[in-house]
């Protein structure tokens, strides 16, 4: 796995400013892209949901984009609101994991991509919040990953997965219409 190859993709991964976390955010995605059998090359063939059918944007600009509006989200509230709290190293670290296991929940089949078998089962919320735990990271991120879609509409989010949250709809829902 050629880890500067992923570190390349996520510009915003510098941003980061604790190497412990930056280096267990880069793992988890060396072991997704292992694990769904995908190489660093073919992420841009990796759409960044199969809800739309031809969907214009794939996984890594879809979690690039997520990051920069999240950064920018949690930037503006923290100049209106001077007292807010939001762990910026938290927030990307989550924005950058939030559909980590989309590699593992979707498959390549006759040149489609498709459900995979864990996918009919477990949603890549779910696992990638697995997968996050079991590299370490802390439960902060764990959470805003494991929280970020529909499975964490019965959680009390955090700040930093509040943002995540409505980051991730807003490169969503305007293209699933």
């Amino acid at each position: 796995m050629n880890i500067k190859k992923i570190e390349s993709i996520f510009p915003d991964l510098h941003k980061i400013t604790k190497k412990e976390i930056r280096d267990k955010v880069v793992s988890c995605w060396a072991e997704s892209i292992k694990r769904g059998g995908w190489e660093v090359e073919e992420l841009k063939d990796v759409p960044f949901t199969l809800l739309i059918a031809e969907a214009k944007i794939d996984l890594v600009q879809h979690t690039n984009n997520v990051t920069k509006i999240a950064i920018s989200i949690a930037n503006d509230l923290k100049s209106f609101y001077s007292d807010l709290k939001i762990d910026m190293d938290i927030l990307i670290a989550g924005a950058l994991l939030h559909d980590v296991a989309k590699l593992m929940e979707y498959d390549k089949k006759d040149g489609k991509v498709v459900k995979s078998e864990i996918g009919q089962f477990l949603r890549h919320p779910i696992g990638g919040a697995a997968l996050a735990a079991k590299h370490g990271l802390p439960d902060e991120i764990v959470h805003i990953i494991g929280s970020h879609s529909k499975e964490g509409n019965f959680a009390k989010r955090t700040t930093e997965a509040i943002i995540i949250h409505h980051a991730d709809f807003l490169n969503f829902e305007p293209f699933h219409q």
